[in-house]
């Protein structure tokens, strides 16, 4: 009989001295970062100042870019969002702070399998290999009816207790600007796809979302292995505020290609709760996270999402005949679950999901066990 094999465990502490990584975290050569994959792609930076303050020239202007960048890509910055430079700068601070406790003091919030919230290190128990180089902290954040104002703090009160209060209402206050910003956005979407600046805030205006602090330390031979690997975000709209230490990187036109941290500008992309939304129009695209073998990484991420229950349905104005229905009615609590339970995230994940909707409950339950 064949001794147990140990669990894997990704300490940050230890493992970025180690020069041999252990083999689960190796990818193939295939899908590992090469010389070729750094050159930066240019994406726009949307000032959106203008279009706060209601200006129609700038609005008008505004919208055209979010357009483009949303038909090729689904990647833009913007700045002047109006989201205090001093409030970014401590959500770092707290995120930094807890990724430098001791693993032990990390696992007091540690994510239960299957769920999508709490504290994992390269997600050791969801899968066994291409694990990523990376530790995260994830938390819920919702304004549907009924759900507690302070759903934030709560989280860091109930996994990592009251010394952590100053860190959950530091995270709470940045998620109320994330989701004021993005409903914000979701008006400049609205207006892109012709159905009006009201339609995605009003379907947004309660919303069941995630944020994610992700935590990237220095790796020996980053050319071994990736932070986060290839992925299309299942979610709707993803806003990401990266450090000065860059790693994000999209696929565009057959080719890998970086996004420059700018520490004033969020980066904001279309996940494929949106694309089912815009009916395919607007696509959410391909990226991943590389790591290097001299500096940590902290980046931010909120994710916005429909309420659980909410049926994620194109309007009418969308579908006609040239463009019919590409995806089938679903709730954002469904693809949740298909994603943590059933399937791990990639290109495929919203075709996958659709396919997986229309089998019988037990062949659906059977095709995709993890």
């Amino acid at each position: 009989m064949l001794p147990p094999q140990s669990p894997i465990v990704f300490d940050a502490a230890v493992l970025f001295r180690e020069t041999h990584l252990p083999t689960h975290f190796i990818w193939p050569e295939d899908e590992t970062p090469g010389k070729e994959d750094f050159e930066e792609l240019a994406v726009p930076v949307i000032d959106v100042q203008g279009f706060l303050s209601g200006d129609p020239a700038a609005t008008l202007s505004t919208t055209r870019t979010v357009t483009e960048a949303c038909l090729k890509h689904g990647f833009f910055h913007v700045v002047n969002h109006g989201v205090a430079r001093e409030l970014i700068e401590a959500i770092h601070k707290e995120a930094a702070d807890f990724f430098a406790m001791p693993l032990v003091e990390k696992q007091r919030a540690l994510r239960k399998p299957g769920e999508s919230s709490g504290y994992a290190s390269a997600f050791t128990g969801r899968f066994s290999s291409k694990l990523p180089w990376k530790e995260t902290l994830t938390f819920p954040y919702s304004t549907a009816p009924g759900s507690p104002s302070n759903s934030v703090k709560d989280f860091f009160l109930n996994s990592l207790g009251h010394e952590f209060s100053r860190t959950g209402a530091v995270c709470q206050e940045y998620c109320d600007a994330m989701n004021g910003l993005s409903l914000r956005i979701m008006e400049l979407l609205g207006m892109s796809l012709g159905v009006g600046r009201d339609y995605f805030r009003n379907f947004f205006e309660g919303n069941d979302s995630i944020m994610r602090l992700n935590y990237y330390p220095p790796c020996q031979k980053p050319e071994l292995t990736l932070g986060t690997g290839p992925h299309c975000d299942p979610t709707s709209l993803t806003i990401l505020h990266q450090e000065l230490v860059g790693g994000l990187q999209v696929f565009v036109d057959g080719k890998w290609r970086s996004i420059r941290p700018q520490p004033d500008a969020f980066v904001i992309n279309i996940g494929d709760t949106f694309s089912a939304l815009s009916n395919g129009r607007f696509k959410s695209c391909l990226h991943r996270a590389v790591v290097n073998n001299q500096e940590s990484r902290v980046s931010l991420a909120f994710f916005l999402s429909p309420e659980k229950n909410k049926v994620v349905r194109p309007p009418k104005e969308l579908i006609d005949e040239e463009n019919p229905r590409k995806y089938p009615d679903f709730t954002w609590s469904a693809l949740l679950d298909f994603t943590q339970k059933h399937y791990r995230t990639d290109v495929n994940t919203l075709e996958s999901f659709s396919n997986w909707l229309s089998l019988p409950p037990v062949a659906a339950r059977i095709s995709l066990a993890p």
